[in-house]
């Protein structure tokens, strides 16, 4: 919104009919109804404050995982928080509407006292035209999963119960919109990953190295790609159970994952097989990240309950490019460098070319 705008009133009088609210509200719930943040996030800064006559506005969405509000969007012309800890103590009214998932109505922030201010979480205080705010935990399914902050009134007036009406409405209205997003990518994560491990399953990991090969041909380079397969990992099964298995399989992907650069691309090839995606990554660099693979389930044993389970891994390193690579030459090569590991005593690693295994120094 620009500052022109900003500066108009909102074009509404102090009371409206309820014909007039349904009017206005209808085409913006309908456009909440959808699986896009930017389109949730634009009528939340947009639309919304033009209803209530605010001209400071800001989105933060929750993330539940570390208990932060993240800055969505806001149209502040000047500096505020991008994060807010939910662990504040003592919490400032937004931490503090959030816990209590209630909206809260602030005339006064200087008399404000549920919570109390201290004066570190007010550094930009003196931006606001007002003392008045209003803090809207965004609800779905009685669970939080953001913040609507309205301050500004137009006028330098206080909010009215009509603005706390239409903002109760609009808090659960994007609230359930913005849980269906997340919902949305959280099924979209669980279609692309190993439920187990957390890295990506067997289909998207071909899908990935198509896309980096394909990229590798067309701009030139090297990719290397390495696959990993627990040695003797069946008895753990047969002797201990499931459970000592997936324990095993979980640690075994957190240390493979430890050895590789955010970059890369780490799969769950099988049951206990793992594949990774080297992009821009010669050889001698991959043979340095397959010593350290085999190394970090050797040296430190799986800790199952009261029991240590001695693990090792055999690794296949494999180097591609050129036009005629593709996806069956690479996993039938690499596989088969994985296999000469597996045939020289295992708890090793073996490098391949395109013609034969070639036996690694370790």
């Amino acid at each position: 919104m620009d500052q022109e705008n900003l500066n108009q009133p909102a074009g509404q009088p102090q009371e409206r009919k309820s014909a007039d609210w349904l009017e206005a509200i209808t085409p913006l719930a309908k456009r909440l109804n959808c699986l896009e943040m930017d389109k949730i996030a634009d009528v939340c800064i947009n639309e919304i404050p033009r209803l209530i006559g605010a001209r400071r506005v800001s989105l933060y969405i929750l993330d539940e995982s570390s208990d932060i509000l993240h800055l969505e969007k806001n149209n502040h012309p000047f500096l505020i928080n991008n994060i807010v800890s939910l662990n504040q103590n003592p919490p400032s009214p937004m931490v503090a509407a959030v816990r209590s998932k209630e909206l809260m109505l602030v005339n006064d922030m200087d008399k404000h006292t549920r919570p109390n201010m201290v004066k570190t979480q007010r550094a930009f205080s003196e931006n606001y035209s007002t003392k008045s705010c209003i803090i809207a935990p965004l609800i779905c399914h009685n669970r939080v999963v953001g913040v609507l902050n309205l301050t500004d009134k137009n006028g330098g007036d206080l909010f009215t119960p009509e603005d706390i009406a239409v903002l109760e409405l609009f808090r659960q209205l994007i609230g359930a919109s913005i849980g269906n997003v997340k919902l949305f990518e959280k099924t979209q994560r669980q279609a692309k990953t190993d439920g187990l491990t957390g890295m990506l399953n067997h289909r998207t990991f071909y899908e990935t190295l198509e896309t980096e090969l394909r990229r590798t041909q067309r701009y030139g380079g090297k990719l290397s790609v390495i696959m990993a397969d627990v040695d003797h990992f069946k008895p753990v099964n047969d002797t201990f159970g499931h459970r000592a298995g997936d324990a095993a399989i979980k640690q075994i992907s957190r240390r493979l994952g430890a050895c590789i650069r955010q970059i890369d691309v780490a799969a769950r090839y099988g049951g206990d097989e793992f594949a990774f995606v080297l992009p821009n990554t010669a050889l001698e660099d991959a043979v340095i990240v397959a010593e350290r693979m085999v190394k970090a389930v050797s040296e430190t044993p799986i800790i199952f309950e009261d029991k240590e389970l001695q693990l090792t891994l055999s690794v296949g390193v494999g180097q591609y490019g050129g036009e005629n690579a593709s996806i069956a030459e690479v996993t039938k090569t690499t596989d088969s460098a994985l296999y000469a590991a597996k045939q020289a005593g295992r708890n090793t690693y073996r490098v391949v070319s395109k013609q034969e295994p070639v036996p690694a120094h370790s």
